[in-house]
């Protein structure tokens, strides 16, 4: 995998054909895109994971995990990559679960009116979709950091 960048361009692509075909191939057409949209959803996973990062010193680590396999890293460089990849990860699942509970907890605030108890519920389940999408995106930066290291160690020996 010499470039990382162009596999994640790839996934990109792959993701957004797959979602375009499974939404308009529905009755509903172009406006159920819109029901994949939930900004606030989307801003508290991000608003967990960036500063995540930076509190527990890994952004550096994680945004050279971008170029792996284009610049050359270190085993302990790669190690330290990895793992804020792997903080990301998890993170990222963490992000989105509270992101879930905090939208099921205002759902249940609202069981008074059931016609928006599917609308909301819905909501709840976009937060786990963020999340499934960032580890789709974050699973080939770990691997390809893992199998750098594990070149790098062959040639060590």
């Amino acid at each position: 995998m010499k470039n990382i960048r162009l596999v994640l361009i790839g996934e990109m692509i792959l993701f957004i054909v797959v979602f375009m075909i499974s939404v308009l191939g529905g009755s509903y057409g172009m406006s159920a895109i819109y029901w994949f949209l939930d900004l606030p959803s989307l801003l508290l996973i991000v608003l967990i994971l960036i500063p995540g990062l930076l509190i527990m010193g890994e952004w550096k680590n994680f945004i050279k995990a971008f170029s792996v396999g284009i610049k050359p890293f270190s085993l302990l460089e790669l190690k330290n990559i990895i793992g804020a990849v792997v903080a990301a990860q998890k993170l990222t699942v963490h992000a989105a679960l509270f992101a879930i509970i905090i939208s099921g907890i205002l759902l249940m605030g609202h069981l008074d009116t059931p016609e928006t108890i599917g609308p909301n519920l819905a909501v709840c389940f976009l937060a786990g979709l963020y999340a499934v999408i960032i580890e789709f995106l974050l699973l080939p930066l770990r691997l390809n950091a893992e199998r750098k290291m594990n070149e790098e160690m062959d040639l060590g020996e």
